[in-house]
């Protein structure tokens, strides 16, 4: 079940500060009850501007995996005392606090399993017994094995780091004047930062660089890895001689495994994909034009009540019918600021189309916003049984609108209409439902068809969820029309 994102708020609201002097300094404003979708990357830890970071947090890195790799090293057998110490320096327990991942309405993550924390130890010995001995060895097997994904190699480097963030959250914590306090985390450090105002129970506020975060950190993306290596004539040849399949492993699964087995079968093979890794540029995410949107929404929902009021009315113990109307009216304001209060900027990153994701999130943010005016439940990505809707908005259990919105792009426009919406609806015990296609190109004939649909259902007496189409596409300036 997905969890309800209630009344989010960032750092810098919770603790009136600032935000430009947040982002002047280099630190990420994290939205306190929600995670972003951002990475802490550990090949971006000695690029910071932060000397906590390029001197503290890579040497503690470093040391930490070659402490590993000596353990291994001296291991004989599965089991023995050097194995059992390698195992307790591969324990990496959620660290909660960092508001980044994938954990949605909530800041806690997941932390690594026992049984993949031996796979790792076992090929890093035999990675070992080859003659590797590089720390970063372990940033090939996370490219290389199943299951390690970007919120584990975060949070690894996370629970490695932890005390060099300590040392950069005290440092920017006194230039705010934010209290800072001893907080008790799972893998046996103590250590001070923030309390998060908004957490249930006590959580910190761990505070940290812009400039180490990713959407996906470098070693889970084969695309940029093959890239990297295919523009250096030395990478090309090695990685060509060596492993010659690495740009189509993204493609076929199979291929993936020909370069696991070519990429444990010698030194000169691992090396050559370790190469590759380090020649990915390290390019944090740039959280100023923001590409992807996972931060718009935010800034959005913090001026769209005090920039753009919406008066609405609704009773006491409001109807479906009275829920409905309302949800119209707040769809209708949407169109309204996109089409003609600049709004459709939010959809566009220069001239490339933000993902569908960071569209729903910047109508939660407006929906968000006058739900709560009306005392009205909005519900984002609320799982119904068969997959989760956009939003479910509702008043009382039998006063529930149901709102799917989707990019003109999306090749299933049609399909969400037909089929997708209606499945909602039923598991959700509700008749009533908005479809609303933002219009960011490739329309073709998609309205005319949604239309016809509509029709031929009512036609039926089929349910007929309402239509909403809005144009989103990018505008000329005033000056240029």
């Amino acid at each position: 079940m997905t969890k309800k994102i209630s009344n989010p708020k960032t750092f810098s609201e919770a603790f009136k500060i600032d935000a430009i002097k947040l982002a002047n300094a280099g630190v990420f404003d994290p939205v306190l009850n929600v995670d972003t979708k951002l990475f802490i990357d550990p090949l971006l830890l000695s690029e910071s501007r932060h000397k906590e970071i390029t001197k503290g947090a890579v040497a503690s890195y470093t040391k930490h995996f070659q402490q590993l790799i000596n353990l291994l090293a001296g291991s004989r057998k599965t089991g023995d005392t050097g194995w059992r110490a390698a195992q307790r320096q591969m324990l990496f327990p959620e660290i909660p606090g960092t508001c980044l991942g994938y954990g949605a309405a909530t800041t806690h993550g997941r932390s690594w399993s026992r049984a993949l924390r031996d796979h790792v130890l076992t090929v890093a010995r035999e990675a070992i017994e080859m003659g590797v001995k590089d720390p970063d060895l372990f940033l090939v097997i996370a490219l290389l094995e199943d299951g390690i994904g970007p919120d584990l190699i975060s949070d690894m480097t996370t629970n490695i780091i932890l005390r060099d963030l300590e040392t950069f959250n005290a440092r920017i914590c006194e230039m705010l004047k934010v209290k800072t306090e001893s907080f008790k985390f799972k893998n046996g450090v103590e250590a001070k930062f923030a309390r998060n105002p908004l957490a249930n129970g006590e959580a910190p506020v761990i505070l940290v660089p812009t400039d180490i975060l990713r959407e996906l950190p470098i070693v889970t993306s084969w695309a940029d890895v093959g890239d990297a290596a295919s523009k250096t004539s030395e990478l090309r040849g090695r990685v060509n001689n060596l492993i010659g399949e690495i740009w189509r492993a993204s493609v076929r699964k199979k291929d993936k495994e020909k370069i696991r087995r070519a990429a444990y079968s010698s030194k000169p093979a691992f090396e050559a994909i370790l190469g590759s890794i380090r020649a990915v540029p390290k390019t944090p995410y740039d959280v100023s034009i923001d590409p992807n949107g996972h931060l718009a929404w935010m800034r959005i929902h913090q001026m769209i009540a005090k920039e753009q009021p919406l008066s609405l009315s609704l009773s006491h113990k409001p109807s479906a019918d009275q829920v409905h109307g309302v949800v119209t009216q707040i769809i209708d304001h949407f169109r309204e600021l996109v089409e003609n209060k600049g709004l459709w900027k939010e959809l566009w990153s220069g001239n490339r189309r933000r993902p569908e994701k960071s569209a729903q999130r910047i109508f939660f943010a407006v929906a968000d916003v006058y739900c709560k005016v009306n005392d009205l439940d909005i519900t984002p990505e609320a799982d119904s049984g068969v997959g989760p809707v956009d939003f479910k908005i509702s008043s009382s259990y039998k006063s529930r609108v149901l709102v799917e919105l989707k990019l003109s792009t999306n090749t299933k426009v049609l399909q969400g209409y037909e089929k997708q919406l209606e499945a909602y609806k039923k598991a959700e015990g509700t008749t009533r439902g908005s479809y609303v296609v933002i219009d960011v190109g490739s329309m073709g004939t998609k309205e005319k068809k949604l239309m016809e649909l509509r029709n031929a259902a009512i036609k039926k007496s089929k349910p007929a969820s309402d239509l909403e189409f809005i144009d989103g596409k990018k505008q000329k300036s005033g000056s240029k029309r």
